[in-house]
């Protein structure tokens, strides 16, 4: 089985890195967005994105860009299960997913205690299996399962 583990830069980045040991126990590549710091990957192999803010005027046009970008990793690594913690930049790669019927797991944000992330409110709706860090955000996601913090 092949995994693709996405996530933004920073935060989201750091919480999927808490899954190193089931990077390491499967076949696995990282999709995250391209940053002027570098992160270290350890040993798996990982993929760049351009960098996305909703807010930017650039928006669409940046848009298209990592959906092309997603789809040309996608069809090159052919993941069986993607694996993500968000954001913005991780969602082409989850819907993709989608389209060829391979299997999605959702992260919920560990920063966010009271109230759903844009991300996490897409993703609920198209994840396979959803997870969330807090039991407190159930209200907001009935059919999550509550997993405990990954850290």
């Amino acid at each position: 089985m092949k995994i693709c583990f996405a996530a933004s830069s920073g935060g989201h980045l750091e919480q999927l890195m808490m899954l190193y040991p089931i990077m390491k126990k499967n076949k696995s590549f990282i999709l995250t967005e391209k940053t002027i710091y570098n992160f270290n990957a350890k040993d798996i192999k990982t993929y760049s994105l351009s960098q996305i803010n909703r807010h930017e005027f650039l928006f669409l046009i940046k848009l298209i860009i990592i959906i092309t970008q997603s789809l040309i990793i996608f069809l090159k690594e052919k993941p069986d299960v993607v694996i993500s913690t968000g954001a913005l930049a991780t969602v082409p790669i989850c819907l993709l997913a989608k389209i060829f019927r391979k299997k999605i797991i959702f992260i919920e944000s560990f920063s966010k205690i009271n109230s759903p992330t844009i991300t996490g409110r897409i993703m609920y709706k198209v994840a396979d299996l959803f997870l969330i860090q807090w039991e407190e955000l159930k209200k907001f996601y009935p059919n999550a399962i509550y997993g405990g913090g990954i850290y």
